[in-house]
């Protein structure tokens, strides 16, 4: 099935909203895409009419199955762009999103399997986000973020869910990053802030805003 690029988003926007309502409202994804909620609705009957989409009276919209194939596609697409221009062309990880997004809406399918083959099948992306494989198939991992964990047990950085360049930024600058060491040392109920020892590095603080969107694994 051929679906333009600007439909191709819409399914997308509508898969991270479902992951976290379950069901999707024109609102919602009129706020999620910064346009007006009457043109979410004649998207949303076009996408309807190539049975994408599943329509609940009075609630919203959610994915077909054939939806979810297709922005699992997309994801797919997106995340390893995002992998190949920070790992094999030395872009940051703060960089990469806005090109990744282009890059997404390529269709050649025998082009994103070669990536993925260069690649060495990745699991995850430069901010530690699960890449579906070439069925769809997501692996999750058990992680937590730094607001969870308990002080002096080391962790290993895993995923970064707030993705804006202005907290990528800043977390670069304070020296975290996938794969990075980590220590809760303290935390300070005045504001949610915490202090953190990262690698071989004196202690930081973060705040709270900050450490609720750094996840972590435990070293086994």
């Amino acid at each position: 099935m051929k679906v333009s690029s600007s439909k191709e988003n819409y399914i997308k926007a509508i898969f991270h909203l479902q992951e976290e309502d379950g069901i999707v409202t024109t609102n919602a994804l009129a706020h999620r895409l910064e346009t007006r909620a009457a043109s979410v609705t004649d998207m949303l009957k076009k996408l309807k009419t190539q049975k994408l989409l599943l329509y609940e009276k009075y609630r919203g919209v959610k994915l077909s199955p054939e939806g979810k194939r297709l922005a699992l596609q997309i994801i797919r697409k997106h995340r390893l762009w995002e992998l190949f221009l920070v790992k094999k062309l030395r872009f940051g990880w703060e960089e990469v999103h806005e090109m990744a997004e282009e890059l997404e809406h390529i269709s050649s399918k025998k082009l994103i399997d070669r990536l993925d083959e260069f690649l060495g099948f990745p699991k995850s992306d430069p901010h530690g986000d699960p890449i579906p494989d070439s069925n769809g198939k997501v692996s999750l991992k058990k992680q937590m973020n730094l607001t969870e964990i308990k002080l002096n047990i080391p962790g290993v950085v895993s995923n970064i869910s707030d993705q804006s360049p202005e907290m990528l930024d800043l977390l670069k600058h304070k020296g975290l990053g996938l794969g990075t060491k980590v220590e809760v040392k303290k935390r300070f109920a005045f504001d949610n802030s915490i202090e953190l020892k990262v690698k071989n590095l004196p202690a930081v603080t973060i705040s709270g805003n900050v450490a609720k969107n750094v996840f972590v694994t435990h070293e086994e």
